[in-house]
């Protein structure tokens, strides 16, 4: 593989560029990985700047392959939590840079650990015997067990451990929570990492990285003395900087060596199918890209890059050592490859090996890629990314991440600090992703803010000043709400004047929503005519686009009463520990429609209760996804009892 006939060199640049083109398709073009990256960026940040306004310490941060930008189907979700109200320190004359007022310290104790592990000893044993009874005594000290942490922190009825985890599924997605402290100093074990950074990442970026200091996972080494005690040194934060800072191609190269552990692999042998992880294959990327192996990463030398990788992943193994990319000392194949198991995974790894480069045509999401060019040597290869995505295609990835990584707290009570917190951040230095994500969360607020001020009017006695005092101010807010919204936004407004009894005008506003809901570029759950959507909102800001084209899920707060007929559904969502309340607007459409007229024209009403019954019945994606279905049929339910009993 390793010295190429200019024929072969030729025809590896022309595969690479059409595995680069089905990698752009399958992990995501560069401009749609910095959406998701922005995406996540941002909430994390909104999340940190908003927490004060309800006392919260925790802090979290998206972790592993989803936080580094990919969508890969079949992926997990991997979420750290730690509080920010306890610190991490090497040594004692760092605790002089915290107020011991505000935050609790834990000292690192690592002496008699294996590397990348460590103690975590008490600075300040609690005097409470109850809390004292949860710490480990050593030698006089104490010290915070990772395994009583997570038993208290992450068990519950419906997770399983899994390493530092709690595991459970949602929807059919894997959500691993691990639970962890906060280091704001970089580790001395690492202090090598930054001597190695000769040509990338570049200066800026190790700066921040070391700046950002480390994470302590609730997990030991199976093969210390302290399994139970001690904490996993976690550089994930770095490790997403890392990934950040690559090229795409690098990124993309990464992309491919998890698919192929995925589909190649790990389907070798059952004995040896679940040795390797993409942590190892992560690793390998991260060494690889900082030996600047490779002249030139780009498209053309793609397969070169990985390849590249994958020497270097096999060699590991036949070594029995995997460095960690910060703390080499530490070898992450200790314990878990070794012996009988390690020969196989060797041989199989090396089998592969021989087949050269066709051994990725045992991976399915590539294979066709290949082939193509196996069989037309002469076929065209397009690597402008530009031209691999329309526009209603990257709109969508946009719109999309904004609603799945909300990270707004649940919950919310004290809206008019949030508002000045948004207000705050529209003249800092935002990208043009992060702009419609502060005015969407903006949007959210203001009707969150107007339900919330209605129940309470409705729970006071108030008098008639104080009552349209609030109506005049709900009625600005959401006016300012349905200026910078989406197209379903302006069932919020309906429901308003019919909570506050005014039918005939949440009708007209319905009928307006009705029409704007049926305009045939409309994007919803995923669904577009690109052509009709290019026709009408191409080339048109986001901000616009929003407002004109795009429609998303009723988001209800399950803590605030919207409208009386809708508490049924919500208690019952609170008893299933479900979080907000989701409906698909075309229902709650028909459901607000059906409402109105029962007070105006019962023959309008049953027309609406028919068209709601026809939807949900037989209505498919997107207009009633599977995840909705249940709470359709509850809504028709309530309908169809209300119209019974009148």
């Amino acid at each position: 593989m390793e010295n190429f006939s200019t024929g072969i060199y030729e025809g590896m640049q022309h595969m690479s560029e059409s595995v680069f083109g089905g990698l752009c398709l399958i992990v995501g073009t560069s401009q749609q990985v910095a959406i998701r990256r922005d995406v996540t960026d941002f909430e994390e940040m909104l999340t940190r700047k908003i927490k004060p306004n309800y006392e919260l310490v925790d802090s979290s941060m998206l972790c592993g392959s989803t936080g580094e930008g990919f969508r890969l189907e079949g992926s997990d979700i991997d979420i750290m939590y730690w509080r920010s109200d306890i610190r991490v320190v090497m040594d004692m004359f760092q605790s002089e840079y915290y107020d011991t007022s505000d935050a609790k310290l834990l000292l690192s104790d690592s002496s008699e650990s294996p590397p990348g592990f460590t103690l975590l000893q008490v600075i300040t044993p609690p005097e409470d015997l109850e809390m004292q009874s949860l710490l480990v005594k050593i030698n006089d000290s104490f010290y915070m067990p990772c395994s009583t942490v997570r038993e208290i922190f992450l068990c519950s009825t419906d997770t399983f451990v899994h390493g530092p985890c709690a595991s459970t599924f949602v929807e059919g997605t894997a959500l691993d929570f691990a639970v962890g402290f906060a280091c704001d100093i970089w580790p001395p074990l690492a202090s090598s990492w930054k001597d190695r950074c000769h040509s990338w990442p570049d200066p800026q970026v190790v700066n921040d990285i070391i700046r950002g200091g480390c994470h302590f996972v609730a997990i030991g080494h199976p093969l210390g003395q302290y399994e139970d005690i001690e904490w996993r040194t976690s550089f994930s934060q770095a490790e997403r900087k890392c990934v950040y800072a690559m090229n795409h191609c690098q990124f993309l190269t990464y992309g491919l060596l998890k698919l192929f552990l995925k589909e190649v692999i790990n389907r070798q042998h059952q004995e040896t199918s679940e040795l390797l992880c993409s942590y190892h294959i992560k690793t390998a990327a991260l060494w690889v890209v900082q030996q600047n192996t490779l002249p030139k990463w780009c498209p053309q030398n793609l397969l070169v890059g990985f390849w590249t990788c994958f020497k270097l992943l096999i060699k590991w193994v036949y070594e029995g050592i995997c460095p960690n990319f910060f703390i080499p000392q530490n070898n992450l194949f200790l314990s878990k490859i070794y012996g009988s198991a390690q020969n196989k995974l060797f041989q199989q790894l090396h089998e592969l090996y021989k087949k050269g480069i066709a051994c990725l045509l045992q991976c399915s999401s590539i294979r066709s890629c290949l082939m193509n060019v196996f069989e037309n040597p002469r076929l065209s290869i397009c690597t402008d990314e530009s031209a691999m995505k329309l526009e209603g295609e990257l709109d969508e990835e946009l719109f999309y991440e904004s609603d799945i990584c909300s990270g707004i707290v649940e919950g919310m009570l004290e809206n008019a600090k949030d508002l000045y917190t948004f207000e705050q951040l529209i003249g800092s230095h935002l990208t043009q992703y992060q702009v419609v994500l502060l005015q969407k969360r903006t949007v959210s607020c203001l009707i969150y803010t107007v339900a919330a001020t209605i129940q309470r009017v409705f729970n006071n006695s108030c008098f008639n000043k104080q009552v349209c005092t609030v109506d005049k101010m709900c009625c600005q807010l959401l006016k300012l709400a349905t200026r910078f919204g989406c197209v379903s936004d302006m069932l919020y407004v309906v429901m308003f004047y019919y909570k506050t009894y005014r039918y005939r005008k949440a009708l007209s506003f319905l009928e307006l929503t009705k029409t704007r809901l049926a305009r045939s570029y409309l994007m919803y759950n995923g669904h577009v005519d690109n052509e009709m959507y290019i026709e009408a909102v191409g080339g048109k800001s986001w901000s616009t686009k929003m407002r004109q084209a795009v429609a998303r899920d009723i988001e209800l707060n399950k803590a605030v009463i919207y409208i009386n007929e809708l508490v049924p559904v919500q208690q019952f969502a609170r008893q299933n520990g479900d979080s907000d309340l989701e409906i698909p607007v075309f229902v709650m459409l028909h459901f607000l429609e059906f409402l109105c007229y029962r007070h105006i024209d019962t023959a309008l009403s049953q027309t609406a209760l028919d068209e709601l019954q026809v939807l949900v019945q037989y209505g498919r994606t997107p207009y009633v996804p599977a995840t909705c279905k249940e709470i359709s049929l509850q809504i028709l339910g309530l309908c169809q009892q209300m119209t019974e009993n009148p």
